[in-house]
């Protein structure tokens, strides 16, 4: 029988799935379609890295290890949801939960000191920051707004904020001294094995990493960021917003880039807070309160710190004195520099162009914003949105063409500052990248403080990603365009590599280009504002940012995009959008019993998912299945059967409820099937006669408190009965 492998995730998209997953599964076993579940939530992922002290009963399998060698089969077929990426802050409170829920978990170590501290350590590391996708993603990323989705969003513009040509709103970034300006790239000439190696100043070698493994063609960068650099920046930025009156926000990516940007959110934060660490950073490192973890933190500890409460005062002398910070939930208190997994750039970045270039302030209202963003590596794109916007006024979503995105991610590509190589330099001297004959093939002069990092890029991973740059330009007849820029080390290699690996397709008729990101941004820009197309075609990071970006300004958000991630042997992988509010979404069911999730990305998924197995598996059914969901999620659409945004309206099970209607209702009548149509014409009349019934039992539940167990880790039976409250729907469903 064939199968699907629907992953059990976190927050939101893990609590709609307790709702959806039981739909799906009577639905496609209709086609002969088994449906699995494998849990890949951060507290499974945590779970899983100590069998050795746990019970049999609490002992779970290592479901990411064991999809991440399925996605190497063509056999693969994988609905992945959105899950956390772990900031410190966050595996903390997941381990925190674990143990209050009897699981016999060691406290993560922030300075390993003995063994097996540092094995511990070890573990937790494998799960922190974007441990998920890069084990998964055996392939190139191919997003893009469904027709439906896209109809819709002209037919129903979303709210976009005015924007002014006087706006005081800008990017600030560093441009010299960073990751950009001081990289270097190498393209390996033979199968090898590189180590890192610091080198101090009397000459005396530190190995960072060895036994690294390339192959023949594959691209490799070296480069760090100057912390004295980065802090004199940061200091003159806190400054500018302070004298110009705007807010002062930091923007980075402290979940994917888990090494690298909490540790620049640490220097953020000391720079804000310039005086009070001045005073009493000694007396906080001591306790081991980091401004890595963010204000927040901090705070939070300080009541088990001698002299807690003068520090205390003089963060807040602090907040009173610098610049206004944006805020993340002004009634809350909760600013931009709280917590380093608040504030995630691909998110943040777009939300505030499409607010007329906003942030909230202390009091609740908008202000012009400094987006301080040090690497320069990409602000660029930001700026010239910004520079757009104050030229020419918001975009249109009733008429702004789409961006569609073809991503290079296959094999690990282009993960910058996530994994095993990245590093606080602990002294001066040099780091060296080294071949396995002990060749110096990158160097860089690095002192105490500073970030050095590498990444890798294979080779068989550009080839896909050129491979299916042309393929979509040339299903849509859409120009495509490579977003590298030349003067950057990186960049002029792929540029050589997609140059020379373009003459293995046929490009004759495509308008297929190269532009540096700012350059290709206004391109794009213009093409929306006239109504068309542009295919961006770009590295992994880019990738994560512009399709939020893109999205959030076209659809009002990122969730709603097809996400297909075509196997390099074949399988398929296919996301459901992204994940940035689900924490709030998780919030207001606790408190109300209402889940404001949308899982229109889960739709689109599942429909190519069946599309994908009919293919591999020649299943008719299966192919009927994905052909109708999709007739069927357009009439949702129509019919506006997202969730609402208050209480009395439907939310994320009305709308599960409404989709199962619309499905089965398409099923019904299809005639390619007539047993699959008798099959499902039952439950369509009952679902239509019983509308008003279901309705009313799924809104009867909110307003008041749910229990489902745990915020990581939910207890199954609770969380099914809060997602589940329709004993009539539910009765129909097992009908079938």
């Amino acid at each position: 029988m064939a199968k699907i492998i629907y992953t059990h995730t976190d927050e939101a998209p893990l609590l709609a799935t307790y709702s959806f997953l039981p739909i799906i599964a009577a639905y496609a076993k209709t086609a002969g379609v088994d449906v699995e579940t494998r849990d890949i939530s951060l507290a499974g992922r945590v779970i899983a890295q100590f069998p050795d002290r746990l019970t049999d009963e609490q002992r779970i399998d290592d479901a990411l290890a064991e999809l991440g060698e399925l996605a190497t089969k063509p056999e693969a077929n994988i609905i992945k949801l959105p899950n956390i990426s772990a900031s410190i802050p966050q595996l903390k409170a997941t381990i925190a939960e674990l143990q209050s829920q009897g699981y016999d978990l060691p406290a993560y170590p922030e300075n390993p000191q003995t063994d097996e501290e540092r094995d511990v350590r070890a573990r937790y590391d494998k799960v922190k920051g974007s441990a998920v996708n890069p084990v998964l993603r055996e392939g190139n990323s191919d997003r893009r707004a469904p027709a439906s989705v896209k109809n819709y969003a002209r037919s129903h513009p979303h709210s976009m904020g005015a924007w002014s040509s006087d706006s005081r709103t800008s990017v600030a970034t560093m441009g010299h001294d960073d990751f950009r300006s001081n990289e270097k790239s190498v393209v390996i000439p033979a199968d090898d094995t590189l180590a890192i190696v610091h080198v101090g100043v009397g000459g005396e070698e530190t190995v960072l990493k060895d036994g690294l493994k390339v192959l023949e063609g594959e691209v490799v960068d070296g480069t760090f960021m100057s912390a004295a650099a980065l802090d004199e920046f940061l200091e003159q930025q806190v400054a500018k917003a302070k004298d110009d009156g705007v807010l002062f926000s930091a923007h980075l990516k402290a979940t994917m880039m888990k090494v690298s940007d909490p540790i620049i959110f640490g220097h953020v934060v000391r720079a804000y807070f310039r005086e009070v660490f001045a005073h009493h950073g000694e007396k906080l490192a001591a306790a081991g309160l980091s401004a890595n973890d963010g204000l927040g933190g901090i705070l939070s500890g300080l009541d088990s710190v001698d002299g807690g409460a003068e520090i205390k005062a003089a963060f807040e002398a602090g907040l009173k004195d610098g610049p206004a910070l944006a805020m993340v939930d002004s009634d809350k208190g909760i600013t931009n520099l709280h917590v380093p997994s608040d504030v995630i750039i691909d998110a943040s970045m777009p939300a505030m162009i499409r607010t007329s270039g906003q942030m909230w302030n202390a009091d609740g209202e908008q202000q012009d914003t400094l987006a301080v963003i040090p690497d320069s590596s990409y602000a660029g794109v930001y700026q010239a949105v910004i520079d757009d916007c104050k030229a020419h006024g918001a975009l249109d979503p009733a008429t702004m063409g789409s961006v569609p995105n073809v991503g290079l991610m296959a094999k690990a590509a282009e993960e910058y500052g996530s994994h095993d190589k990245t590093f606080e330099v602990p002294a001066a001297g040099k780091v060296e990248v080294r071949n396995g004959a002990g060749e110096v093939l990158m160097s860089h002069d690095v002192e105490p403080g500073d970030i050095w990092r590498a990444c890798q890029t294979k080779d068989a991973s550009i080839r896909d990603w050129v491979k299916l740059a042309v393929t979509r330009a040339r299903a849509s007849q859409t120009p495509a365009v490579f977003w590298l820029d030349e003067t950057r080390a990186h960049d002029a290699n792929l540029i050589a590599l997609v140059n020379e690996y373009l003459k293995d397709h046929d490009t004759e008729g495509l308008d297929i280009s190269i532009m540096a990101p700012a350059e290709a941004t206004t391109y794009s820009l213009e093409r929306i504002r006239r109504g068309e197309d542009t295919i961006s075609v770009t590295g992994n990071v880019l990738r994560d940012y512009n399709t939020d970006l893109f999205p959030i300004l076209e659809l009002g958000t990122s969730a709603k995009m097809l996400s297909i991630v075509p196997l390099m042997n074949g399988g398929g992988l296919f996301e459901t959008g992204a994940g940035g509010s689900a924490p709030k979404h998780v919030q207001q069911l606790v408190k109300e019993d209402y889940l404001r999730w949308d899982s229109l990305g889960e739709f689109f998924a599942l429909a190519a998912s069946l599309e994908h197995l009919a293919g591999y598996d020649d299943n008719a059914r299966a192919r009927i299945l994905g052909e109708t969901l999709d007739r069927a999620t357009e009439t949702f659409l129509n019919e506006d059967r997202s969730p609402g945004r208050r209480l009395g309206t439907i939310d994320n099970r009305g709308s599960h409820f409404y989709l199962a209607l619309y499905w089965a209702e398409e099923l019904a009548k299809q005639t390619e099937d007539a047993d699959l149509a008798a099959a499902f014409a039952d439950l369509a009349s009952t679902l239509r006669a019983d509308e008003q019934t279901i309705v009313e039992e799924l809104l009867a539940v909110q307003g008041k408190p749910a229990d489902i167990g745990g915020y990581f880790r939910p207890d199954p039976d609770k969380a099914a009965e809060v997602m589940r409250p329709s004993t009539t729907f539910n009765e129909a469903l097992a009908s079938l």
